[in-house]
């Protein structure tokens, strides 16, 4: 409710008989409603409405849901990311791939067939050197040939442990950080999918639907309005001498044109500070136009609105 209103409701306190005089206990004020609004957390242009005002909506129901089109392509390269990331992990972590193993072994295994032969050349070309029916050139070809044979078995060898050996810690600490931070994208791309869908935060009624269909809302700025049945107040003004009567917790009964009997509102707040009604001007004089705001919570509405007129009496 406006400033005006609080203000003419406070001069309405102060100088209208029955309006908590120095009558029966009882005062003048205005219902009010605790909205709940509900926001988009990033603008977006809005592709659905599901709601219409005067309806109403369940706590976790659709509500609106905006344009997610980037939202969608930024969430599968995320995973993507994330695939590709985990690949790499486990690539690192469990050394080269089998067929990959299986070259080098084949490799290996012909170099040492080359190797066992190299030696076999070599020792018979010894042996016939020795009766002279070759050359020392002949023997010193052999050695050359076996000492070739055996360096390329010796370097498949080295590179066959290689293989099979996993990632160096570097590395797969390297790579393990990769792959935290790809998970983290797309967490974070879901969270940004998921907000383009709003439900309702509370149950109630939809009192106001503030865009329409295509239009852009803003981050944070209320797309719909709704009115939770438990959260109507009474806002009403007591003259200074009654404040110190009123205390927290005290239960009034609520009467208003057209509703129905038994309306009660528990007060939840005073205001600290008081109101003054015009002239302001505090004077001894004056105070019977000083005035404190009062808040009472209405415990069961029956069709109570906000903005009604209503009566509410002390219970005796």
């Amino acid at each position: 409710m406006s400033a005006f209103v609080d203000w003419v409701a406070a001069i309405a306190a102060a100088v209208i008989p029955g309006w908590g005089g120095d009558g029966a206990p009882h005062y003048n004020g205005y219902a009010e409603g605790d909205y709940v609004y509900a926001a988009p957390a990033a603008a977006g242009r809005i592709a659905q409405i599901a709601v219409t005002e005067g309806g109403q909506v369940k706590k976790g129901d659709l509500l609106f849901r905006l344009e997610d089109t980037q939202q969608v392509a930024a969430l599968n390269a995320a995973k993507a990311n994330a695939a590709v990331a985990q690949a790499n992990l486990d690539n690192l972590s469990t050394g080269s791939r089998a067929p990959e193993i299986d070259v080098v072994r084949a490799t290996l295994d012909q170099a040492r067939a080359d190797q066992t032969l190299a030696a076999s050349t070599l020792a018979r070309s010894k042996q016939l050197r020795a009766s002279g029916a070759v050359s020392q050139a002949k023997v010193d070809v052999d050695q050359a040939s076996y000492d070739s044979a055996s360096a390329h078995v010796a370097q498949l060898e080295a590179q066959l442990k290689v293989a099979e050996l996993p990632a160096r810690d570097a590395q797969r600490i390297a790579a393990e950080a990769s792959h935290t931070a790809a998970l983290a994208q797309e967490a974070g791309a879901k969270s940004a999918l998921k907000d383009r869908t709003v439900d309702a935060p509370a149950g109630g009624l939809v009192d106001k639907v503030y865009y329409d269909l295509g239009e852009v809302a803003g981050a944070g700025a209320p797309v719909v309005a709704i009115l939770p049945p438990d959260a109507l107040k009474a806002l009403f003004f007591v003259p200074e001498p009654d404040r110190a009567q009123i205390k927290l917790g005290e239960v009034f009964d609520v009467s208003c044109t057209g509703c129905a009997s038994g309306i009660t509102a528990k007060v939840t707040r005073m205001a600290s500070s008081p109101q003054y009604t015009p002239p302001i001007i505090y004077s001894r004089e004056e105070s019977a136009r000083l005035v404190f705001r009062v808040e009472a919570r209405v415990l069961n509405p029956q069709g109570l609105l906000p903005g009604q007129p209503v009566t509410l009496s002390a219970k005796p």
